[in-house]
């Protein structure tokens, strides 16, 4: 019996069912065959009615994610957040809770006059780190314990809300184990005991939320109420089962604009070994005569392939060499920092997009 990974509630109901995809953090060696075992993971998103969190079903994949680079955006966006909440920051203790894609806000903190420590903290810190772990009920009363009374919980999450508006149906993925709105969040805090304080909305990403947590009943300022109020349409369920319409159409408008270039003569690769592109390339069907390369800036993922496909991943200095024609970028948010390290690619970049790739510049 699959049970609600925060509140134990038995009646889940499936939002958005992709069947059965490539994990999305195996990358096997370049050249190797395409194992049937490979594409053969369920990927499924339910919701649980009762506390409304959106969570993997399940997963039978095992982590072997190598270590991306983090992005400038997501430095810029961290450097943003720490100064936006400077004014909330009290004690000499900070914990981060990290995630397994990199990054960290310590240094940040430290210049702050914060030092780290591995129990207690004035402020802990989780930026899109708690939504790895299994047992989400469990998560929280951790981050709980380990924040000081009177102390302060920061976390940062990919809101639902924004995944919902914006078609961002390739967010599921496994490993990733909830999708949360602001109204779940307070129902999981406060079951460890804690509350909302404060909401920061940010663009990465399409649309990301820092919260403020405390112990014990704090009441919501406005930014809170706001977030809420916002969110609320975008969490209904024929919103959230809207996804499943989306995934169809986003990977037709793929495939049909990969084949369109193809017949055009145009070599199209692409950058961004994402995992979020692992279930769209999968279910598009590319193969390496529509998208001959993925450049990825991780040397980690080089000499690999994209997991399902035999399409290589290559270092960004492959990729301008080649001289392509078409460049489609995986993760929109990277356009800025790409254009301005691959300066001899302008004209070509091409935007990942639910309703089919669009003009980057």
């Amino acid at each position: 019996m699959i049970v609600c990974r925060g509140c134990r509630g038995t009646e889940l109901a499936t939002v958005l069912d992709l069947g059965k995809v490539p994990a999305a953090d195996h990358f096997p060696p370049a050249g190797s065959p395409i194992d049937g075992a490979e594409t053969a993971h369920p990927l499924r998103m339910d919701r649980c009615p009762a506390c409304g969190l959106a969570q993997l079903a399940q997963d039978d994949t095992r982590t072997e994610e190598p270590r991306g680079v983090e992005p400038r955006a997501l430095r810029e966006q961290a450097a943003a957040a720490v100064e936006r909440v400077a004014d909330r920051l009290r004690g000499a203790t900070v914990r981060e809770f990290g995630s397994p894609h990199g990054g960290t806000w310590l240094p940040l903190l430290a210049e702050r006059g914060f030092h780290e420590v591995t129990g207690v903290a004035d402020v802990v810190l989780d930026c899109f780190g708690i939504m790895h772990e299994p047992d989400q009920r469990a998560a929280f009363a951790e981050r709980a314990a380990a924040t000081a009374p009177g102390g302060l919980l920061l976390l940062q999450y990919h809101s639902l809300a924004t995944i919902v508006a914006a078609g961002q149906w390739n967010a599921l993925r496994h490993g990733h184990f909830a999708y949360y709105s602001l109204a779940a969040l307070r129902r999981l805090l406060a079951t460890a005991g804690m509350s909302v304080a404060s909401a920061w909305e940010f663009d990465l990403y399409g649309g990301t939320v820092l919260l403020a947590a405390r112990h014990g009943a704090a009441e919501p300022d406005d930014s809170v109420r706001a977030v809420l109020a916002a969110e609320a349409p975008r969490l209904e369920l024929a919103a959230l089962r809207h996804l499943q319409r989306v995934t169809d159409e986003h990977v037709r408008a793929l495939r049909s604009w990969l084949e369109g270039q193809a017949a055009q003569g145009n070599r199209v690769f692409a950058y961004g070994a994402a995992s979020r592109a692992v279930a769209l390339f999968s279910l598009a069907g590319a193969h390496r005569g529509l998208i001959a390369g993925v450049a990825d800036a991780s040397p980690a993922k080089h000499d690999r392939r994209m997991p399902g496909t035999d399409i290589p991943i290559i270092a960004p200095a492959a990729l301008a060499a080649a001289r392509p024609d078409r460049v489609l970028l995986t993760l929109p948010d990277l356009l800025p920092e790409v254009r301005e390290h691959c300066p001899e690619l302008a004209g070509r970049w091409f935007l990942d997009d639910p309703g089919g790739p669009r003009k980057g510049d």
